[in-house]
């Protein structure tokens, strides 16, 4: 009875008072067909028995660490140094959560206000919050946004923006009754967002680098937006690239959203990451989340506190811009303490040795008969094409142990153009000759 504390007795009281006449009923709108699925497990085993079970299963995953690893598209592979795991698993840190009483979550509030510097010192913006759940759900938060600002329905999507991403923020702004439009695959980055802008519009929405790793220069789309009353929001997925190029405020951005897990997070598997969301000063009552800032109590000692929350946990649930209800805490923590040891310095460095590798892999590829590097300018990731479906010669290599990128069948399987392309992302844990296994193993597969 330990999992299962309560009586026929006490389960027949809880319904008559809610007023169902069965826990059948509680499941009325969920399909037959869901609730008849069966699960391939046991009914029930052993603890001892069900740790060999799940052993067994999580044996059949491979770790990014064993062997050459080249997958990227939103989600990167980065050496964390074992200090930042070190200090997140203190007990203060690892079991903390929402600073409601600010006088005895000084240390909570002053690491989410440093993140909030760092992110807003990356970004080249003024402000940043205390961190969302990832880069997509913050993608989507700034169409939002930009909605609640401009007072138009229309969001114009990028046609290099993440796949996941587009998704993420055209599920929510369509529940809205607003529409997000995505202009055609761009591979080679010479859309015209700007044209696509009407007077409905009131955002656009561009990755950089975007998911096929092109750079790009933001400076005359942000004038264009400018002129004609339209957010520009800048994605970035891999923050890491910030330490190399010019920050998309620096470009004219009004928002700047994307994804931390570059920086102090391990791939996990798919996560828990830590998205982020920075903006202009005049536009951080429209923002959602929360904000930490600096002050002083009445001793004149330095303090923190919880200068905005806009999310409905702290105001009416009608006034609220946003139903997130926390931020990513312990990863924004991560974020803060890996960034911290880096400093400018180090991170211009490991930034520094990301494109060194991608351009060492790119020219390696470039190399074998039949493919062709597509991107032109690029941080750590690059789009090549392949004189076959990707897909296959992804297999082939994951049976040699590369793990060589994202095909491009995963990210857009009904565009048949798009099923030739790989994308791969090399960044500084990459060695020479993890890129000359990649050049084997490709000019077999190739073969």
């Amino acid at each position: 009875m330990r999992y299962l504390p309560l009586s026929d007795a006490d389960r027949r009281q809880m319904l008559s008072v809610i007023g169902a006449k069965s826990i059948d009923e509680l499941y009325r709108d969920v399909p037959k067909s869901a609730l008849n699925a069966r699960i391939d497990l046991p009914a029930h085993k052993g603890e001892l028995d069900v740790e060999r079970i799940m052993g067994a299963m999580a044996a059949k995953n491979r770790p990014a660490a064993e062997g050459p690893f080249f997958v990227g598209c939103g989600a990167y592979k980065h050496h964390v140094p074992a200090t930042v795991d070190h200090i997140i698993q203190r007990s203060e840190f690892l079991t903390s959560y929402t600073p409601y009483q600010p006088e005895i979550a000084q240390g909570t509030l002053q690491y989410l206000f440093e993140f909030q510097t760092q992110i807003a010192a990356l970004t080249g913006m003024e402000v940043a919050n205390a961190s969302m759940y990832d880069g997509s759900t913050a993608c989507a938060e700034a169409a939002l946004m930009a909605r609640r600002v401009t007072k138009r329905g229309k969001a114009v999507l990028s046609g290099a923006l993440h796949p996941h991403y587009a998704a993420t923020t055209r599920t929510n702004v369509e529940l809205l009754g607003d529409r997000a439009v995505q202009l055609p695959i761009d591979i080679e980055a010479k859309e015209d967002l700007a044209a696509a802008i009407d007077g409905e519009t009131s955002c656009v929405i561009v990755q950089t680098p975007d998911v096929f790793g092109n750079l790009r220069d933001l400076t005359a789309l942000s004038k264009a937006c400018q002129a004609k009353g339209v957010l520009l929001v800048a994605v970035v997925t891999e923050i890491m690239s910030l330490g190399a190029v010019k920050s998309p405020g620096e470009m004219g951005a009004d928002i700047v959203v994307g994804e931390g897990q570059s920086i102090g997070n391990g791939l996990n598997f798919g996560g828990p990451y830590v998205g982020f969301f920075a903006t202009r000063e005049k536009l951080i009552r429209q923002t959602p989340g929360r904000y930490c800032g600096m002050t002083t109590d009445a001793d004149g000692k330095r303090g923190f506190v919880l200068t905005l929350s806009t999310r409905e946990q702290h105001i009416r649930r009608d006034k609220a811009t946003s139903n997130i209800c926390t931020n990513s805490g312990l990863c924004a923590l991560a974020f803060t303490v890996h960034m911290t040891l880096l400093g400018e310095a180090g991170l211009r460095a490991v930034a520094a040795l990301n494109h060194e590798s991608a351009a060492k892999t790119a020219d390696a590829l470039s190399s074998v008969k039949g493919v062709r590097v597509l991107t032109k300018s690029f941080f750590n990731e690059f789009t090549v094409r392949l004189p076959m479906n990707a897909t296959g010669v992804v297999e082939a290599l994951a049976a040699d142990g590369v793990l060589a990128g994202v095909p491009g069948e995963r990210l857009w399987p009904h565009d048949k153009d798009a099923h030739d392309l790989l994308i791969v992302a090399a960044t500084e844990c990459v060695t020479d000759a993890d890129i000359s296994a990649f050049t084997a193993s490709l000019s077999k597969a190739l073969a």
